[in-house]
């Protein structure tokens, strides 16, 4: 299709029979992923099929062998490896397809996909930001009935998903004249020299609607697409931003390289800008605009999606972002799919996340107000878990408690209108990267307690791909500190870039303990409906059990070596979640539990827990600070009672 005009709306959606969405979105599990590192389809050993059917080999078919850490770690060479993770890699969406039941297995309800769309000529944007054709798949990844059939397959097997979409942005398809480097500046527009046919041209193309008699190899390889995306008043053409916090440059400055779209006019006061509302009655919608609407109803409706993932919102007028959630939800829900989300990549401290939720329609942010870091680190037991005797926002669960401050009259608010994650694929603001098991040599160790705190607190809770093999992806060279997001992109299936600087073998282990561990937590949280969207309080805990020595765990010499429990409740059920700090031992404390709820007398029993011979096994609620329960929790463990 070279235009929007080219939709036949009537045969994409009229008698078609939709995926709904799902009551709650707090009860899903997400599983982000980008296409190009995840899988091409040729793996064996390991996995099975979505019917249990192990994958064997070799054959013909599947070449690339299991991962084994003593044979293949740290064998590749290092600089090859390493340019091989700045280019594409080869990962499909049929080979995604196939690995539907190892992620169903592992507990996986969401799939969230990075972005489909195809790419600007000869770039190596196997990411998928720097889009040239808004209306097809990149050839890289398959064809767009290839998505279509992943996303039905998916469904089949009762996994949702949600593709990451752009609006402020296309790829590098413009040059500037002279193709220099052109920066924000108060505003002025440079000149443009013309549409690229590719991402090394200087603008050959005239920067117009480009007439097909004339330029008929224009079509679908170069300029931009569709053609409503040709008009020179689709683009701000401003230049790069340098100040990322400066009004209005990080609105309508390009990002970095990336083009930057025209939305529409908003509030030009910078003694205003901090005020959602007030953008919002001032913005005036443009043609771009409308088009991107157009745009991601059309694969909505193709592919049967369940949700988006809108890239850059910082970067968005507030009114453009309220314009298109509005017109995608309404959309969505004349297509039977009631509670399609879409989730926003909001920065900028917690407040203005629940703001931009709140006033533009989005229904989710994603990771607020620096939770990826306190999660990350309270896991490790290097930040406080928070404190309910303060006001402050000292740690994790400090975040989710101080609700009145986003006038909330519940912080369950939080349980479906905020994603948390931990790993990540670009940790924006962060100069020297790495993945949670990057950090340092123990850094695997503390993975339970990141996980169960991932994903059984508040919010809906996404794991990062390869996250269940341990992957350790991390920048180990300071000087290549502008290259470090892509250690965060090994390849599952192996390739010329597989994780612990390997090559050619796959990571598709369903032995993998933490494979295991995830498995079961998913479980648990599927079973368990308190796990899910019950209040959550952190508990004081006591190494004796004497009046006066439970308090709630803090760090000492900024390291905190203890264990941190808390409770979800939900119609009176109470659920005691608890983890272990310090990898090095075990610890025995006793941990306050709700009185009402559990008196003492009451037994809870063992639901699950990183020491197996745990499971089952009954405590008794004795009455120490109300009512608490004596556990032990081998390092870095886990358990959960009820």
């Amino acid at each position: 299709m070279q235009s929007l005009q080219d939709i036949d709306w009537s045969s994409l959606i009229s008698g078609k029979e939709f995926y709904p969405s799902p009551v709650a979105w707090q009860d899903e599990l997400l599983y982000f992923l980008f296409v190009d590192r995840f899988s091409d389809g040729r793996e064996y050993g390991g996995f099975a099929n979505i019917s249990g059917t192990d994958n064997d080999g070799p054959t013909a078919a599947r070449t690339t062998s299991l991962f084994r850490a003593e044979k293949h770690a740290w064998q590749a060479n290092r600089e090859s490896w390493f340019e091989a993770g700045q280019n594409w890699c080869g990962g499909t969406l049929a080979g995604l397809q196939d690995k539907l039941g190892y992620l169903q297995r592992l507990g996986i309800t969401a799939l969230w996909l990075s972005p489909v769309f195809k790419q600007v000529t000869g770039s190596h944007d196997y990411h998928g930001y720097g889009v040239q054709n808004f209306l097809e798949v990149d050839p890289h990844f398959g064809t767009r009935d290839d998505l279509k059939n992943l996303v039905a397959k998916a469904h089949a097997a009762g996994i949702r998903v949600i593709l990451d979409i752009i609006l402020n942005h296309s790829g590098d398809v413009f040059a500037y004249q002279g193709n220099y480097r052109y920066y924000y500046h108060r505003g002025e527009q440079w000149p443009v020299a013309g549409f690229r046919t590719h991402s090394q041209d200087h603008g050959t193309l005239p920067f117009a609607p480009l007439a097909m008699d004339l330029y008929p190899q224009a079509s679908p390889d170069e300029a931009v697409w569709p053609l409503e995306f040709q008009s020179a008043e689709a683009w701000t053409r401003q230049g790069e931003i340098r100040n990322w916090d400066s009004f209005p440059e990080y609105l309508d400055g390009d990002f970095l390289s990336l083009k930057d779209i025209y939305h529409g006019s908003g509030t030009d006061n910078p003694a205003t800008a901090w005020d959602i509302l007030e953008s919002i009655r001032c913005f005036r919608t443009a043609p771009a605009l409308t088009h991107l609407a157009e745009v991601y109803k059309f694969w909505i409706g193709f592919a049967d999606l369940d949700g988006f993932r809108i890239d850059t919102v910082k970067h968005m007028e507030p009114g453009a972002v309220r314009y298109f959630t509005n017109v995608i939800h309404e959309f969505a829900q004349s297509l039977g799919k009631e509670n399609f989300y879409m989730i926003g990549e909001v920065t900028g401290g917690r407040p203005h996340a629940v703001n931009m939720v709140n006033t533009t329609g989005l229904d989710a942010a994603l990771g607020i107000n620096d939770i990826p870091d306190k999660l990350e680190f309270l896991a490790k037991g290097w930040r406080s878990p928070g404190n309910p005797d303060t006001a402050q926002e000292e740690g994790y669960f400090d975040l989710f408690r101080n609700s009145l401050l986003d006038n909330k009259h519940t912080h369950q608010w939080y349980s479906g209108h905020v994603v948390t994650l931990f790993d990540d694929h670009d940790q924006v603001g962060v100069k020297h990267k790495f993945r949670f098991c990057g950090q340092q040599q123990d850094s695997h160790q503390f993975l339970p307690p990141a996980l169960a705190i991932n994903l059984l607190t508040a919010g809906i809770p996404c794991l990062y791909y390869g996250t269940e093999q341990a992957f350790n992806g991390a920048d180990k060279r300071t000087e290549e500190a502008d290259y470090s997001d892509v250690f965060l992109r090994e390849c599952m299936f192996g390739g010329s870039f597989g994780s612990f600087q390997s090559s050619g073998h796959h990571f598709f282990n369903e032995g993998q303990p933490i494979y295991g561990l995830i498995h079961a937590l998913s479980s648990l949280r599927k079973n368990h409906i308190s796990l899910r969207r019950g209040r959550q309080y952190l508990r004081q805990v006591s190494p004796t059990g004497t009046e006066g020595d439970f308090h709630f765990p803090q760090p000492i010499g900024e390291e905190l070596r203890w264990v941190v429990a808390w409770s979800r409740i939900f119609a009176g059920r109470e659920y005691l979640c608890a983890i272990n700090t310090d990898a090095t031992q075990a610890l025995t404390v006793w941990v306050t539990v709700d009185h009402g709820i559990n008196p003492p007398g009451a037994q809870m029993v063992c639901l699950l827990a990183t020491d197996s011979s745990e499971l089952g096994t009954t405590v008794e609620v004795e009455e120490k600070n109300g009512s608490a329960v004596r556990l032990t929790l081998p390092a870095a463990g886990v358990i959960v009672l009820h």
